[in-house]
Order: C-alpha cells, then structure tokens, then sequence
C-alpha cells in the first residue's frame, strides 16, 4: 500500500500544480486611462438571459435599460446602438437622465417593410433627441450578409443624411469599405469593425493592436478627406480557439487594452463591441458569439479591472479541489475492487495514478466549460453527456483494472450472449458513449466547424482509462470487432482534418484530434474481458 499512498500524494499534488498554474493571474499593462478618463464609447444591447431580438417586437423594461446605463455611465460616455425595435428606441431618452450620449444605429435588411420602420423610427429619435444623438448609423454589416447591394445602401444612407442635422455614417467590416468604395461620398465619417478573432485568418491578441493600426491606416490612405471612426473592436473572453486566436479573459483584456492605447496615442476615436454579454448570439455564432462583454450576462459585473492581473481561471482552487476529490474516487474504486484480494501490484498503481492525474486534472475544465458551450436542450444534454462520461469512466476504468474492455458486439449482444459482469458491461458500455460522443463532435468539426467548441477535457478525462486498460494486453486477432474498427477509421480521419483545417497554432484542435487519435488506437485494439466467449 505504500506504492498506492506515494502514487496518490503524487497525483493529487501534480493537479493541485496544473490548476495553480492555470489559475496564476496574467499581468496586464498599465491602464489606458488615466484617472477619471472613460472610454469614448461602447456598443450596448439590453437583452439579458433568454432575452433575445429575435421573434416579436416585445419592448425590453425601461428599467433594466436604466440599470444598465447608471453602470456604464462610470466607464464610458457613449453608448452604440444597433437598431430601434423591442424597446431599444427608449435608450436615448434614459440616456438623458444618464448624461450619456447615443450614437444611434437602425437595421437595415432584405426586408423591405422592416427596414423601412427602422428609417422611419431613427430619424424620429434623431428629431427627438438631437442633444443625445451624436450620430446615426444606418444599418450594420449590411453589405457583409448581402442582404443590400452597394448602390441601395447609398441611396438609403443619403435619405436619413437628408432628414438628420446630426453625421450620419454606416457600419462594417473594413474590408467591405474597400470593395464598395461607393458608400464613402454618402457619408459623414466612415465607420469600420476590426475583429481580430474573426478575420479569414486569425490574429492572436498579442498581434491585435498591430493589426489594427495597419488596418486602420489601409483605410485611412483608401480615403484620405474622411474621418475613419473604429467602430468596433473586441476580444471574445470564452470560446472556441481560431488558427492561434484564444478567447480567454486574460487575451480579452490585453487586447482591449492594447487598442484603447493605441487609439489615444494616434488620436482617434474608437468604440469597443461590447458592454454586457449576450446569450442569445451563441445561436448565431456558437459558445464564442455570448462572450465579447465588458461586463458578464447574468451577474453584471466587470470581467477585468484597467490595469490589473487577470487570470483565466479564477476558480481554480474549486476546480482543484474537484480534480482532487475525483482522484480519491479513482483510487478508492481500485481499492475497493482489490478488497479481499492481494494487493495489486505496482504496474497497476501506476496506471491508476495515470488516470487519476488525467481525469483529475480535466474534470475541473469540463464543468467549467458546460454552461458556457450550453444554449439549446440539445446542447445541455451533449455537454452533460460529455461530463458524466469524463466523471464516471475513470472511476470504472479504475475499478476494472486490470481487465480489459469488452468489444461492442458483446455489449450489445442478446442476454445470453452479452458479456458477464457488471462491472465489464459498464466499461463496455461507457467505451460506446464515449465513442458516440466523440464521432459527433468529430464529424462535426469537419464537415460545420466555424462555431463548434473542441470537447478536449472531457474527452481526455474519459479516454484516458480505456487508453490504459487495452494497453495492457495483446490484440487477440481471433477478433472481429467492424463497429470498432469503422469509428477508429471515421476518428482517426477526422482527426488529421481537423489538425489540417484548424492548424497546428490552433492548441485546443491539436489536443482534440489527439484525443481522437488515443481513442481510435484504443477501440482498434477492441478485445473481450478475460474468460468471455
């Protein structure tokens, strides 16, 4: 038992490092602003947990827009606004009582009729509140989603122009300003969105700023008697990795900061995307499109202090305390399976210490993650499928050692014939989940893979007992085991994809598709427990 203690301390030691080190706040640089100074202004929508602009015209409660206000008033004095339905159209008037001012915006679309209440509702507020309204901004990305073509939307920018006293701009990605040169002699000011996460080719938020002032300086020189208004730029703090692109709360600080620096020094206005986190865009754009807030969805409270240490896992002595309760589990099943028995012998320990320092440490990412990649019924029940599997199947794996895992035909067998003992037949069964689990995730990201998340935690957590258990053993070749060996090539296959589509910069893409590749080489040496027929 001495082997079993020391290998224990080790593992729950080598947990308690990773999540100290995980947890370790990033240091940030000094704060932009100086003291008083607030952002020039912020992109702000009211919707909150199931809210969503989607569906009927329903108005959101003035008063959570007076709420909002009274907060973002302390850091910036401009807020940006998308469009004058479900009650967005009460913002300039609470503003008011704010002291904040409103560049107001209106959705422009392919539909004719909505487009058209949306001109008629913004130059209303326009009239309403020319002390409030600093700006109009008719219509956003409409030229991006090709729901306008160039000459309409310059026509439609010169008939607000037309009943406005204030600028009036319009809004998207830069690139679309140069392909579509035409929109400029409509305008005031050109407004443009610089979103490093989502260019065809990812930046990382170390290289955010630089991309920016090159970016913004293209545009400058492509139209030199405009003033060009950054009208958008964020970081994503939770999400998906693109190429070496990482959403984190510790990348979404440097970066801002980065850029609001950058702004003053070069003197020019810029407006961050966006005050609070929305939900409801993770139907749009995956786990990633609910989190560009300043302030977080539910809680309303800042994800970063100006100038302060940041850490991405701020939890993490839960997290390890999790991982290490997880560990007690992997060796207590051990144990108690070995009750009455002789001791199991070194190689044994080892391998349970393996499983424990894997699933121990990942359990506390897996939780992390679930609410975050969870939106949809069908969402919740994949993403608490995943935790249970990355829960259960080191506990198992653990007290099944060392027998090895039972081929799925004998897993699905009729009664008679179906493999013997419980304790095999939840291995064997936990091994199809998992499979099942991975093979759905897998082909999603080949053949959907924009806004998936990389499932690595619970994957890892849940593969790493049936990696070790057929390891232990030879591969019978008496054995036919097609299902395994069809999911071993579909995983296998699509793991070089993913590595191929996603890049090798892209570290939570190179973990899945080895996670993938450690659960095709397990099910390709499918074998029955001893003594099965």
């Amino acid at each position: 038992m001495g082997v079993a203690a020391a290998l224990f301390a080790l593992a729950t030691t080598v947990i308690v490092a990773t999540w100290g080190w995980l947890g370790t706040a990033v240091e940030m640089p000094q704060s932009p602003l100086a003291p008083g100074e607030k952002l020039h202004c912020v992109s702000y929508a009211p919707f909150r947990g199931e809210q969503t602009p989607f569906g009927p015209d329903v108005p959101i409660d003035p008063r959570q827009i007076d709420e909002d206000l009274a907060q973002l008033k302390v850091v910036t004095d401009c807020v940006r606004t998308y469009s004058v339905d479900h009650g967005l159209d009460q913002i300039p008037e609470i503003a008011r009582r704010h002291g904040l001012k409103v560049m107001q915006g209106l959705w422009l679309s392919s539909v004719a009729d909505l487009s058209r209440k949306q001109i008629e509702g913004a130059v209303a507020l326009a009239k309403r509140y020319p002390d409030v309204i600093t700006a109009v901004i008719v219509g956003n990305e409409v030229l991006l989603r090709g729901e306008m073509s160039a000459p309409q939307l310059a026509r439609t920018i010169r008939e607000v122009k037309a009943q406005v006293a204030m600028p009036v701009t319009y809004a998207d990605v830069w690139e679309f300003w140069l392909r579509n040169r035409e929109v400029a002699g409509a305008v005031d000011f050109i407004t443009i969105h610089i979103l490093p996460y989502w260019e065809d080719f990812p930046i990382p938020a170390r290289d955010a700023a630089r991309h920016v002032d090159a970016i913004r300086k293209q545009v400058v020189a492509a139209f030199p008697d405009k003033e060009v208004f950054l009208g958008e730029f964020g970081w994503p703090s939770a999400g998906r990795m693109r190429e070496g692109a990482l959403p984190s709360p510790a990348n979404q600080a440097r970066a801002l900061h980065d850029v609001v620096a950058l702004a003053k020094r070069e003197n020019y206005r810029a407006n961050l995307i966006e005050a609070y986190d929305q939900p409801w865009k993770r139907q749009l754009e995956g786990a990633v499109g609910g989190h560009w807030g300043l302030y977080d969805a539910y809680q309303r409270k800042p994800k970063f202090t100006w100038g302060a240490a940041v850490s991405n896992h701020p939890h993490w002595r839960w997290q390890a305390a999790a991982g290490v309760a997880l560990a007690v589990l992997v060796f207590g099943a051990t144990l108690a399976a070995a009750w009455g028995r002789p001791a199991p012998p070194a190689r044994v320990w080892v391998g349970v210490a393996a499983i424990a320092i894997a699933s121990g440490t990942m359990i506390g990412w897996t939780i992390e993650t679930i609410p975050v990649e969870s939106l949809t019924v069908g969402d919740w029940i994949r993403s608490l499928a995943w935790g249970a599997v990355a829960l259960i199947a080191p506990v198992v794996g653990a007290a099944a050692a060392p027998a090895t895992v039972p081929r799925f035909a004998r897993i699905l067998a009729r009664r008679g014939e179906r493999t013997a003992g419980l304790l095999a037949l939840t291995l064997g069964v936990l091994l199809i989940a998992v499979t099942l689990l991975a093979v759905q995730a897998a082909l999603g990201l080949v053949f959907d893979p924009r806004y998936r998340d990389f499932p690595f935690a619970p994957l890892t957590a849940a593969v790493a007992p049936f990696a070790l258990l057929t390891m232990r053993r030879p591969r019978r070749k008496d054995l036919e085991a097609s299902a395994e060996t069809v999911a071993a090539a579909t995983l296998a296959l699509s793991a070089v994809y993913i590595l191929f589509n996603e890049t090798l910069a892209n570290w939570q893409a190179a973990w899945f598709a080895a996670g993938l590749i450690v659960l095709a080489a397990t099910l390709a040496s499918a074998r029955d427990a001893p003594g099965s027929k």
